[in-house]
């Protein structure tokens, strides 16, 4: 068993945080919200009354926060955790943030004697309360093994991607190549729609030919296509157009720094952008159908 401080239980923390409670573990937590901590208080969870209350003893410290400008401020702001982390501790972060964030943070602590891995995630709300996320770990050999002891305890699938700052390229990667996918996918699936082909049986023929892809395998953007997904269930996420946006945001800055062509990449981020201005940006991801489909 061990020690974990946890920050930050939205939709993708809480149910983190919720499954190291049933892996044994004894985990403080801390969050703006006091519905979210008193939900973490029932399922077994120490609550802190200040954001660095979670450092005391602590073996771990795990954080899921929205953006890089948060994570550097709990961690090397105005009394940040820096000053309060004790020697033993290993710092987790698994929020989705610039690569240049998690190296400023890891190299601020590693000059206070803290170790630090960033390990951002994969695999949605639902894989986050399943247990069974991904988890894409930047840091140091020694640092990644350790992490994996907990980690274990919240995904199915942990890798090591590199140095610090590699978990985060490896998300964005990711993330950038499933918004492409999703949108090629949701084309192709209206083109079919509009010349009378029944979407269910073009999603067949494709997934038995050269275009098969994830999204047509487990995440068909068309609704009533297939059960138990967003697009069948009003679009409710899921992976929300505001976080696939921010992502692509990321890509894109990631691409500005290497000068990397990535016109694709850059072309989805404007429809997920042409998606926020139309109010879209709490619907599921897969919700860029209905740019093809609203006509």
């Amino acid at each position: 068993m061990a020690k974990i401080g946890f920050i930050g239980l939205g939709n993708m923390g809480g149910p983190m945080a919720a499954n190291l409670l049933k892996a044994g573990h004894q985990v403080t937590v801390f969050d703006l919200s006091e519905a979210a901590m008193a939900d973490l208080a029932s399922k077994g969870a120490q609550l802190a009354d200040k954001v660095s209350a979670v450092c005391t003893g602590a073996d771990f410290v795990v954080s899921m926060l929205p953006a890089g400008k948060h994570v550097r401020a709990i961690y090397t702001g105005e009394d940040g955790l820096v000053n309060y982390l004790e020697p033993q501790t290993l710092v987790i972060d698994s929020s989705t943030i610039d690569a240049e964030s998690a190296q400023f943070v890891g190299k601020a602590l590693a000059a206070a004697g803290i170790a630090f891995v960033d390990a951002p995630v994969s695999g949605g709300v639902a894989g986050a309360a399943a247990g069974t996320l991904t988890f894409i770990v930047g840091g140091s050999d020694e640092h990644f093994v350790k992490a994996k002891t907990i980690l274990t305890n919240m995904g199915k699938n942990i890798f090591h991607a590199g140095n610090i700052g590699a978990g985060q390229v490896a998300k964005i990667c990711n993330n950038m190549l499933l918004s492409i996918l999703m949108a090629g996918t949701s084309e192709a699936l209206q083109l079919g729609i509009d010349h009378g082909l029944d979407p269910k049986v073009l999603s067949e023929i494709m997934l038995a030919s050269s275009g098969r892809n994830w999204t047509l395998e487990v995440y068909n953007p068309c609704p009533n296509v297939q059960d138990n997904v967003p697009s069948t269930n009003g679009y409710k996420p899921g992976f929300m157009v505001d976080l696939m946006a921010k992502d692509l945001g990321l890509a894109q800055q990631a691409a500005q720094q290497t000068n990397s062509a990535t016109p694709l990449g850059a072309l989805a981020k404007n429809l997920y952008n042409l998606m926020q201005n139309q109010g879209k940006g709490s619907e599921d991801f897969s919700a860029i159908f209905k740019l093809y489909s609203e006509k």
